[in-house]
């Protein structure tokens, strides 16, 4: 699965508001990279599954929240490639596993369930030793892939041969956007919008991520007005905007990322702020995402 590069369908979107702006935009379909380990999170994983079968790992560790697309996809990915994975999950044990876990769980993953404040310490290990101990040579893997591997990954999403003056994507770690800034042309940019309220930290994370890669050409930067609220907050507005973008162009975007990203970016081209320009929108996946968030709030996206 992660032998090649991939040759990923890049669609055009057409409207009134874009014409009116001399905005072109394009929609690079990440999303249908793999039907199970889709878009970002294929990406993250190739180096870090390589890495762990080069090393003979007997597990690979990760982290996240009981909805996570990170966590399914590295259980779909430890299934497909014969290697056990462990999900050091946020927040206390359910009594019954949710459809993100209940399918992660038949490709075989196990899960530990921790406090969330003792999660905030995942970044330092700091109290996983428990966890950890079960195993003799685990790979960990940070919670959405965000590390140097995931970045590499990453850095090969857009295609050599396609030109654009800016890249527009969703942000959750950072990691994603690290990986695209650092394969920039020159005059080229990337705009990322977090998911997270109050990511103003992503500045520094993503800084961090770009610290290996001694020339950049390329600019960035994060627009934190688009948040709704906050992560997989329920927004009637970006439901029906939702809604309304899978009729016009029959294209899913997911809920809790993707969404916010097309919303914030069509906006700004609204308002005039991004006009004159050639647009590739990167769908980052996260449609496994649906259905808990649909169980979650009693709902129905898609029809």
């Amino acid at each position: 699965m992660f032998d090649t590069t991939p040759n990923i369908p890049i669609q055009e979107l057409k409207s009134a508001l874009l014409s009116v702006n001399n905005v072109q935009l394009f929609i690079l379909r990440d999303d249908l990279l793999h039907s199970e380990v889709s878009g970002n999170k294929w990406r993250k994983l190739k180096y870090n599954i390589e890495s762990a079968k080069a090393l003979k790992s007997d597990v690979v560790v990760t982290f996240g929240g009981a909805f996570s697309n990170h966590i399914a996809a590295t259980a779909a990915a430890g299934r497909i490639f014969n290697i056990k994975t462990h999900g050091v999950i946020r927040g206390e044990e359910i009594k019954a596993l949710n459809s993100t876990l209940q399918k992660a769980q038949a490709d075989g993953m196990t899960f530990s369930f921790v406090s969330r404040s003792d999660y905030q310490n995942k970044e330092l290990m700091v109290g996983f030793d428990n966890i950890l101990n079960q195993f003799d040579a685990p790979f960990i893997i940070p919670e959405g892939g965000g590390n140097s591997k995931g970045v590499k990954g990453c850095s090969e999403i857009i295609p050599n041969d396609f030109d654009f003056d800016l890249c527009a994507l969703a942000c959750g770690t950072g990691g994603t956007m690290a990986g695209v800034v650092s394969a920039l042309k020159a005059g080229q940019a990337v705009l990322g919008f977090p998911a997270l309220k109050n990511a103003g930290f992503l500045l520094n994370d993503i800084s961090a991520f770009l610290k290996p890669f001694d020339s950049l050409v390329g600019s960035w930067s994060l627009n934190l007005d688009y948040h709704f609220g906050g992560y997989a907050k329920k927004n009637n507005d970006l439901i029906e905007f939702l809604k309304s973008f899978y009729q016009e162009y029959n294209l899913k975007l997911d809920p809790i990322y993707t969404v916010k990203a097309m919303f914030g970016l069509l906006d700004l081209i609204e308002k005039g702020q991004i006009k004159n320009q050639k647009v590739l929108f990167i769908h980052t996946g996260g449609l496994q995402g649906i259905k808990g968030f649909e169980d979650r709030y009693k709902l129905t996206l898609f029809d």
